[in-house]
């Protein structure tokens, strides 16, 4: 008997978007308009990329960003939540899908020592260049119109069923947790046994409940959290039947 847990990262884990806490490094704490108005719908990570580049160029070293990042708070009970997942490794297989970066996520988790929690991250490939600028690419190409362009959550999340399945694991039960329109094409995939768990007031609630409206809902469970405490009760329950 073993769980998947599949988590976004920016206003799941933590209570942010990481990719916009990077701008408190700036001149000023903000972008100019100019670089701010260049973002094209379902081209964020190519946007970042000209935000680190300004960034770059106005001398904001790697330090200061990992300083800046590391100050992100954690969402409500998350700190309690992981602890938990932590200790129960042996019935939790835990994964981040993110439009983030993986430098990004790995200073977070790594300074509140929860990089052992997850057994895989998937998200935009970043690093630091000979010339101390931080670069990002897609993470992958995909033909998903639903999607943005550098990711579509649900082949992630297929893929690594596919690939745990060859290797002879299969899940009781998945549970994916989000809060953005980006996680609704991974919640699509999920089967009945299977449970969603969209972060109240959020994107995510909002477009399963306007396909519940419509009469085509999703075919797992649904379950709102608003506190990591409400999904670490649920967990609680789970291993407990």
């Amino acid at each position: 008997m073993k769980f998947l847990l599949a988590f976004d990262f920016d206003h799941t884990i933590i209570d942010e978007n990481s990719d916009t806490w990077i701008v408190k490094c700036a001149p000023e704490k903000k972008l100019p308009n100019g670089l701010r108005n260049s973002y094209r719908p379902g081209h964020w990570t190519e946007y970042m990329g000209r935000v680190f580049v300004y960034l770059g160029d106005n001398g904001v070293k790697e330090d200061v960003m990992k300083r800046t990042m590391t100050t992100i708070p954690f969402t409500a009970g998350m700190v309690d939540l992981l602890g938990f997942i932590g200790e129960n490794k042996e019935l939790f297989d835990c994964i981040i899908v993110s439009d983030s970066n993986t430098v990004f996520i790995d200073w977070i988790l790594k300074a509140a020592d929860f990089h052992k929690v997850f057994d895989e991250v998937f998200t935009n490939p970043a690093a630091f260049s000979s010339t101390g600028y931080l670069t990002v690419q897609d993470f992958h190409s995909h033909r998903c119109a639903k999607c943005p362009k550098n990711l579509c959550k649900r082949e992630v999340l297929k893929e690594f069923l596919d690939k745990q399945l060859e290797q002879g694991v299969s899940y009781t039960q998945v549970v994916y947790i989000g809060d953005g329109g980006n996680d609704l094409c991974p919640v699509m995939f999920l089967k009945k046994d299977d449970i969603a768990m969209p972060r109240q007031g959020y994107t995510l609630e909002k477009k399963i409940s306007q396909l519940a409206q419509n009469l085509s809902p999703v075919e797992c469970s649904v379950l709102v959290w608003s506190s990591a405490i409400d999904i670490m009760s649920y967990l609680k329950l789970l291993i407990k039947e």
